[in-house]
């Protein structure tokens, strides 16, 4: 990050319009958007100075953690624009002068959307996608964009898969909680030590780079960052938040969300980023009913957890399998942590229900009906994985590419591959790209069927036979997944689900030198529900928050 960037931000806090105002600087250190409105309501700070304190915290941290791919240039402009409209009593919304990240796959009209591809770097939309705009409705200043896995992880599958928090504009981000590099040999391609989470990145927000940020999940991609860097997210059911001008891999699964570190936080944010109606240009934001002012934060209720039935589904995602291939199931440590979790649900007066399996993961039907990936579910290979990803990768990548008319860089997913393979000295193709080739041997046409029909067979196993069955059946408010366990099997059907931090257990892996020593890793707790549910989630999960303040900041970034 350029030194002038913290110059900038120092002049702008000895200097700025309302210095002579504030006696006691005010920290953004860990600050949560109700202190940070508060503060602002009570002339203690501005947003000017807010954003002066995130640049300068940028500036002084970025080249150890890698978290930030553009800095918004218009930045101190906007703020200065919002302080203005507080002096004079208008309120935008919730986020009035709050400044959030964006994933980079999120169209801004100031600040370049590349999706981490090389083929896309400097590449400005023309025009700004629906949550940003949403988002700019409710006062937020979009101070940055984040790192993120690239094209959302779907770039490089086996037999070289991408790493988590890898993109070839910006290279590898790290973990607050551990910055150091792997040093194992069979690992040793600059990636972090301890696991950041993917492909959404949550690096900033726990750094206090930012109040929160939007990240987009197809599978995962909002429940593993925030689990592996502690923070409370929403992976929001699929079509609350709307699509348009997001970078897509299949509009079966896709959504954005909010990562933040609170729950309180990540309702705001979700209220922000649903915005007052549906938008005409993703018919899924018609799936759900918005809350009242589009506000969430009534449901956080201590006592929401009193009477919740929360069901335990002990099968592949506590206990292992006992089938040949030993699938799923948690480490010792883990194991204790969510028996504690567990406790404290009891002892909050939840009701549960243990064990609430999963049809579908009983009868192993779900665990052996994968996605297919990477080039062994290339055409040929593909007769026992689901293909909707690498169909739905092409289908909705080109239908993307042409909503950005002349000035799009490429035409196509193939005018992408064929990019890539002329740009490998440019690093564009450090772990391949076999992804994007089985998803460009899709032909649209002949295997619509094929696509249908596992399409399907994804929500019957995920949902019918798997969700709907153990909710309903055992008559759930929702189930508990260890981390972000449950991220794949509640994304097919699109269902949503909420994390909140709990703790640290040994997580750092194996086979490390005797003179590194692995830290203790981050770990969360999930509540997941049926479509529609976040409020009664979010419910839940503040309650569990509430009750054990588990989130412990990163030590590395005082």
């Amino acid at each position: 990050m350029p030194l002038i960037l913290a110059i900038a931000a120092v002049l702008t806090l000895l200097a700025g319009p309302a210095a002579a105002e504030t006696k006691k600087p005010f920290n953004v250190v860990e600050a949560t958007i109700p202190q940070l409105q508060d503060a602002l309501k009570r002339r203690k700070t501005t947003s000017r100075e807010l954003v002066a304190q995130y640049l300068i915290r940028i500036a002084m941290y970025e080249d150890r953690l890698n978290a930030t791919l553009y800095v918004n240039p218009k930045a101190f402009e906007e703020a200065d624009i919002l302080d203005r409209e507080r002096r004079q009593g208008k309120l935008r919304g919730p986020l009035h002068g709050i400044p959030i990240a964006l994933k980079d796959n999120i169209h801004t009209t100031n600040m370049p959307t590349t999706g981490g591809a090389l083929a896309f770097e400097g590449y400005t939309p023309p025009y700004e996608a629906t949550l940003t705009k949403n988002l700019r409705a409710a006062g937020a200043i979009i101070i940055a964009k984040t790192g993120m896995t690239e094209l959302a992880n779907w770039v490089a599958g086996g037999p070289t898969p991408m790493p988590a928090n890898y993109n070839s504009v910006g290279g590898f981000g790290f973990n607050p909680y551990d910055t150091r590099r792997d040093p194992r040999p069979s690992t040793f391609d600059g990636r972090p030590a301890l696991f950041t989470g993917g492909s959404s990145s949550g690096i900033g927000t726990a750094a206090s780079f930012w109040a929160a940020n939007v990240g987009t999940e197809t599978s995962g991609s909002i429940l593993s960052p925030s689990n592996q860097n502690m923070l409370a997210a929403v992976k929001p059911t699929v079509g609350r938040v709307s699509r348009y001008g997001v970078i897509p891999i299949t509009a079966d699964q896709d959504t954005a969300g909010p990562m933040a570190r609170t729950v309180t936080d990540a309702a705001i944010l979700l209220g922000a980023l649903e915005g007052a109606k549906p938008d005409p240009e993703d018919a899924a934001t018609t799936r759900c009913a918005r809350p009242a002012k589009n506000d969430y934060t009534p449901f956080l209720k201590k006592d929401a957890l009193k009477g919740a039935r929360i069901g335990i589904p002990r099968a592949f995602y506590y206990n292992a399998t006992n089938d040949s291939g030993r699938r799923g199931g948690l480490n010792p440590d883990q194991k204790q942590a969510m028996e504690d979790a567990i406790a404290v649900l009891k002892r909050e007066g939840a009701i549960i229900v243990d064990p609430a399996d999963i049809p579908s993961v009983v009868d192993q039907t779900l665990p052996q009906w994968n996605t297919c990936s990477g080039e062994g579910g290339a055409r040929g290979k593909d007769d026992n994985c689901s293909i909707v990803f690498k169909y739905g990768m092409k289908r909705d990548f080109n239908k993307w590419l042409a909503t950005l008319g002349p000035s799009a860089p490429l035409k196509s997913l193939t005018e992408l591959r064929e990019f890539n393979n002329a740009n490998k000295k440019a690093n564009t193709l450090k772990y391949g790209q076999s992804n994007l080739d089985i998803s460009d041997e899709m032909d649209l046409e002949r295997d619509k069927a094929r696509y249908e029909a596992d399409r399907a067979k994804d929500i019957l196993l995920a949902a019918t036979r798997g969700i709907d069955a153990a909710m309903n059946e055992n008559k759930l408010d929702a189930i508990l997944f260890p981390g972000g366990g449950g991220a794949a099997i509640a994304a097919k059907p699109g269902y949503p689900t909420v994390i909140v931090p709990f703790g640290m257990t040994p997580g750092g892996g194996t086979g490390f030198p005797d003179n590194f020593k692995p830290v203790m890793a981050p770990m969360g707790v999930s509540f997941t529900g049926l479509a529609c549910s976040e409020g009664n989630l979010l419910g839940l999960a503040y309650a569990f928050e509430q009750a054990t303040k588990k989130r412990v900041p990163p030590s590395l970034f005082p």
